[in-house]
């Protein structure tokens, strides 16, 4: 009988934060059961008291659909606070390897812009959480907004300095950059960790009543945002000259669809300023305006899905990384896109198909594109504890030389 080895996840890389995400992610999707199934008339968002009335008054569908959705909220909360706890402590020990210093004479550098990304979501589920589980939050809630600005704020000063430190060695050091590795959309990383800042930023202006609150919100956020889609067309742009001259790196295969969750979070920022355009500063919007925008960023995240999919399946990565014995922490990655994927689909059909009248709130059509949602919330799932017991369980001696 095999002896039990050193588990993955103790090859330690910073991607492993995609573990802390990912969960985070989850947590957004089960809140998507409130926002557009519970009535919460007097704030965007529903809080404590519109769900425990929505479930006094509600059917067993409805009863049922809170009692998972809270389930599900506390559940991939407390996996995303727990990884990111053992990601800061397993990075302070990598920190002080060899391996460390030359993650940060390498392309791989940017994997660690992983970390404020996940930090910047755990501050996102701990919002979230505050809503439904704390009574009476809603109302000083005006005196948060400042201080979540504040803490957003500092994560994207963060990422900025990791991203200056990446581009102020490459940009006036010729030749340290390796382009034949540039071939995947790894280096996206950093626009994906910008704009979860900047939908972070863009909160208040979508729930806050203060004037100068939205303005701060608006400014802000239009900043990160703004930065995540310039460096996102930089490095995607170079990043697919390469693959198109060496082909996709197959470990980094599930980075191709990371175009998915960075349109996604955009998206949900751009939605939070025109609300708070329209609230504080009388600047109105369409129904039919918002259903082009949300099909448009749709037919994005449709295309690059099946990009990412015709490539993953060409190369063999499910087989060989997800159903194999190989282990790779970018398999995280995968988790992303399918997250953000439900989260849009459901943007779409409450904000844009319900909003513009073209199919009724919950009638059949509304179920049967809510189930595309739900399925991708139940595949992804599925992944993170599959990839969790993969990388964090102990493996036979045999399985750990097959993912080395």
């Amino acid at each position: 009988m095999s002896e039990p080895v050193q588990r993955p996840a103790d090859r330690y890389s910073p991607l492993y934060f995609l573990a802390s995400l990912g969960a985070g992610g989850l947590a957004v999707t089960f809140f998507m059961y409130l926002l557009f199934w519970v009535p919460h008339p007097g704030q965007p968002v529903p809080i404590f008291g519109d769900i425990a009335a929505a479930f006094a008054a509600g059917g067993a569908p409805m009863q049922a659909a809170i009692v998972v959705a809270l389930i599900g909220i506390a559940a991939m909360a407390f996996l995303n606070v727990k990884s990111l706890i053992w990601n800061f402590r397993a990075l302070s020990a990598f920190a002080r390897t060899d391996a460390y210093r030359e993650l940060r004479q390498s392309n791989g550098e940017t994997t660690l812009l992983a970390a404020p990304l996940a930090s910047a979501m755990t501050i996102n589920v701990g919002f979230i959480v505050g809503l439904v589980f704390v009574p009476g939050l809603w109302n000083v809630v005006e005196y948060l907004f400042p201080l979540a600005l504040l803490a957003f704020l500092g994560i994207g000063i963060w990422a900025l300095r990791l991203i200056g430190d990446f581009l102020g060695r490459v940009l006036t050091q010729g030749g340290v950059f390796d382009v034949t590795a540039h071939n995947s959309f790894a280096q996206l990383l950093p626009a994906f960790a910008l704009s979860m800042v900047g939908v972070g930023l863009a909160a208040p202006s979508a729930m806050s009543t203060a004037t100068v609150t939205v303005g701060a919100s608006l400014v802000l956020s239009t900043f990160f945002g703004i930065a995540a889609i310039l460096y996102a067309l930089v490095a995607a742009i170079t990043a697919f000259n390469s693959m198109l001259h060496h082909g996709t790196a197959k470990e980094a295969g599930p980075t191709l669809m990371v175009i998915v969750p960075i349109v996604t979070v955009l998206g949900i920022l751009f939605m939070r300023q025109s609300h708070g355009l329209h609230v504080a500063f009388d600047a109105e919007g369409s129904a039919g305006g918002t259903l082009v925008f949300l099909s448009r960023l749709m037919a994005v995240e449709v295309l690059f899905l099946l990009l990412g999919a015709l490539v993953l399946r060409r190369q063999g990565y499910f087989a060989e990384f997800i159903r194999g014995e190989r282990a790779s922490a970018g398999s995280y990655a995968l988790i992303c896109p399918g997250v953000a994927f439900a989260v849009m689909t459901h943007f779409f059909v409450n904000k844009g198909l319900v909003m513009a009248g073209v199919i009724d709130k919950f009638g059949t059509a509304y179920w049967v594109l809510t189930a595309v949602a739900l399925a991708a919330q139940g595949a992804m799932i599925w992944l993170v504890l599959h990839l969790n017991r993969r990388h964090f369980g102990r493996r036979s001696a045999d399985a750990a030389v097959a993912a080395e």
